[in-house]
């Protein structure tokens, strides 16, 4: 049985998106255990408040999680959150880009953008740069952002002329979900090279194949239910897809790596197209382009 160091992380913050269930929440309650104040951001704030209590009922030690509602699909949304946590907190150690999304049919956001362009990718990018500051100024700041390896199904890389996905075939979504994997991957290559005169250190991780809710609430679809329930057999807890987010978040182990696509709590190697340091920074460009009011 696997110790846990419930002082690695005293008097650290950090925030964990979509942590009010799956690899979430079960990495939040494994920064608690280290010892970390732990914010659950999520949209859904009842089912938030479930999770803190049940963060809390796990972790024998303090009080150490609460909660802050942030809705991905909203910039306005973000911002509200990023002012609402600068006033509790003042500092921040840990950020975890957990939440994420897959839809079978296109849906546009209040901000006019793909919802799965806009969850996965761009309201990271924005809640990031949001915080940065604060990384900044902590001895030892992480950012951790969950990509996968289905972004290697983003075959040639991403098409800039429709980051929207106005003109391609929508189909089941999942093309389109692979593509903002890839955007996270990326999005992790640039900012590395952004913070690198300072003390935060970004990766993104591929988690596994994990048997949570995740595509399992009719987002995908009748099909999509059915593939789910068909493979959750051979899935992961959500617990163990946890582990490669907590290991990177918080372990000595990986102190000052940076840049890096982490799977099984190792340094992995992404799909070539992943690594082109100009479609990275070009992407940080539209990006910024795009959340800037």
């Amino acid at each position: 049985m696997t110790t846990v160091d419930d002082a690695l992380l005293k008097g650290k913050v950090a925030v964990v998106t979509g942590s009010n269930s799956g690899i979430g929440k079960e990495t939040a309650v494994a920064l608690a255990q280290r010892g970390a104040q732990v914010v659950v951001a999520a949209r859904n704030e009842s089912k938030a408040r479930a999770a803190v209590k049940e963060i809390k009922d796990r972790v024998s030690a303090g009080d150490r999680a609460d909660t802050l509602p942030i809705d991905l699909a909203s910039f306005e949304a973000v911002r509200s959150f990023a002012d609402a946590f600068r006033t509790r907190y003042g500092r921040l150690d840990i950020l975890v880009n957990n939440a994420g999304v897959i839809l079978r049919q296109r849906h546009v956001t209040v901000d006019g953008h793909e919802v799965q362009f806009q969850v996965n990718h761009l309201g990271h990018f924005l809640l990031t740069s949001l915080v940065r500051d604060l990384l900044a100024e902590s001895d030892d700041g992480r950012v951790v952002t969950v990509a996968s390896e289905a972004h290697r199904s983003a075959r040639r890389g991403l098409k800039f002329d429709d980051l929207e996905w106005n003109r391609r075939r929508y189909g089941m979504g999942f093309s389109v979900y692979a593509a903002t994997k890839l955007m996270n991957i990326l999005f992790i290559r640039e900012l590395d090279r952004r913070l690198a005169d300072t003390n935060v250190t970004a990766n993104a991780v591929h988690p596994g194949f994990v048997g949570s809710n995740f595509a399992r609430d009719g987002d995908t679809g009748r099909l999509g239910d059915i593939v789910m329930r068909i493979a959750r057999p051979l899935a992961l807890s959500s617990e163990r897809g946890a582990e490669t987010s907590v290991y990177v978040a918080s372990s000595p182990e990986v102190d000052g790596v940076s840049g890096q696509y982490f799977t099984k709590s190792h340094v992995g190697v992404p799909a070539r197209y992943a690594r082109d340091d100009d479609a990275a920074a070009r992407l940080w460009t539209v990006s910024e382009t795009l959340t800037t009011p």
